[in-house]
């Protein structure tokens, strides 16, 4: 960018000692301007990290959510052979008994 705005620079010298003078001027501030705004929007294309993650953390919170709804009947199924199978192990363990 550094290049393109000297040779821009030595351009518009060499342009203004010339004949076209005020045209040429004209046209290189119009390219300037061009350069600079479009240096201003990629900077501010760039995406913070951060809001990517919780985007996903927050889509991820919202399918479980949806799957409690759905699964209901399922999950607490699921749920109780756990704790049934949870409380057989610490009955075990607590008694003394090996499995």
């Amino acid at each position: 960018m550094k290049e393109i705005m000297e040779i821009l620079e030595n351009l518009k010298l060499w342009l203004l000692g010339s004949r076209l003078g005020t045209a040429a001027y004209a046209g290189w501030q119009r390219t300037r301007e061009a350069l600079t705004r479009r240096a201003v929007t990629e900077r501010g294309m760039t995406t913070d990290p951060g809001i990517d993650g919780i985007l996903v953390t927050v889509g991820l919170c919202i399918i479980a959510l949806l799957l409690c709804v759905v699964m209901k009947n399922s999950l607490s199924e699921f749920i109780k052979s756990i704790v049934a199978s949870m409380t057989r192990e610490a009955t075990n363990i607590l008694s003394g008994a090996r499995t």
